[in-house]
């Protein structure tokens, strides 16, 4: 069974940078599909990037701004926002494709504010 524990959320002001960390436990490929999606209060669950092997696709809203890589070595998924805006404020959700299942973290709170 594969779990998955995000980290690197916080308080951030427009224009600065975070780093969204997921960290997988559990029998998985680089060939399974990652990625994230991220929640603002009263809106739906919007997908921001995907990764599969070394291919990776961004939402427009985050194109040219978020990274997404990963590294086998540390089962790990990351997520690197810059020039964050106030619109980037939401709960940020780590998944995995794996067998035709779809795993969900536990989501981490990112707040852009000055």
């Amino acid at each position: 069974q594969v779990r998955l524990v995000e980290s690197g959320g916080g308080l951030v002001q427009p224009g600065g940078s975070l780093r969204l960390s997921c960290v997988v436990s559990g029998v998985i490929f680089s060939s399974n599909t990652m990625g994230w999606y991220r929640q603002a209060p009263g809106n739906q669950r919007e997908l921001v990037a995907t990764i599969q092997r070394t291919a990776t696709d961004y939402a427009d809203s985050a194109k040219g701004r978020f990274t997404i890589s990963r590294d086998s070595a540390k089962n790990t998924v990351y997520l690197q926002m810059n020039s964050l805006k106030p619109e980037d404020t939401a709960v940020y959700y780590c998944y995995a494709n794996v067998f035709g299942v779809r795993t969900w973290g536990q989501g981490t709170q990112v707040t852009v504010s000055s």
